[in-house]
């Protein structure tokens, strides 16, 4: 969900002109789009922003809400997503969407190959807005990437756009201004996403952060255990 005062597709770092596919969404809201790139990037948010923008209902599935231990019933509920999204006029955002369209090369039995053609035969006929997202998008069927109008990588957040959402959530939560030595750390955390600061704003409710210096280190105890290491960046 987008946080209230925080979202601003200027923290998103994306080479695709954002607010140019919505106006021509809102001319033809008929398209199925792509997004990939690593976890917290600001995917799923900008599905919610993109729905908030043309004024329609955003249907979210993740693959655990679709995934059935019965043969089957997966390509089922497939099929009935799709309907559902069509006859509410819905946006629907299909997360994880690598779980269904895997190379089918890799695919060790034939149900597999079953859920990835039904998942693509809906892509293929959906006549309404269709966004999936992946962190995979190398792991995908060759014949789903050539069913995307669009393709769209959100990558980790640069410098200044750091800089810029360390800015809003102290505003946000009431804590000073950032100091020049805090600014000058944001340069360090190339691995920053807007994931990442939301799961900071949500611990501040439980150990509220006393300035920026405070919020910046909780960042970057979230980019260490991301990354798997405990390397510190700028603090002792």
């Amino acid at each position: 969900m987008i946080q209230p005062g925080l979202y601003d597709i200027a923290h998103l770092n994306t080479p695709a002109d954002l607010p140019q596919i919505a106006a021509q969404l809102k001319q033809c809201p008929s398209a199925r789009l792509c997004l990939y790139g690593p976890p917290g990037t600001g995917k799923t948010s900008f599905g919610h922003w993109l729905a908030g923008e043309l004024g329609q209902p955003l249907q979210v599935q993740k693959a655990s809400d679709l995934l059935c231990a019965y043969v089957g019933m997966t390509e089922q509920k497939i099929a009935r997503t799709f309907e559902l999204a069509a006859e509410d006029g819905a946006i629907l955002l299909i997360d994880e969407v690598d779980s269904f369209l895997q190379d089918r090369t890799r695919a060790k039995n034939s149900w597999e190959v079953t859920q990835i053609n039904e998942m693509l035969t809906q892509i293929e006929s959906f006549p309404g807005i269709l966004i999936a997202s992946t962190n995979l998008i190398d792991q995908l069927d060759p014949a789903s990437l050539r069913r995307f109008d669009i393709k769209i990588h959100f990558g980790y957040l640069l410098p200044e756009q750091v800089s810029r959402l360390l800015v809003s959530h102290c505003q946000n939560l009431g804590l000073p201004h950032p100091t020049p030595e805090d600014l000058s750390l944001t340069a360090a955390m190339e691995t920053a996403t807007p994931g990442d600061f939301a799961a900071v704003a949500r611990q501040h409710r439980f150990q509220p952060f006393r300035d920026a210096g405070g919020l910046l280190q909780a960042v970057i105890r979230e980019l260490e255990h991301k990354s798997g290491h405990l390397r510190r960046i700028g603090f002792q």
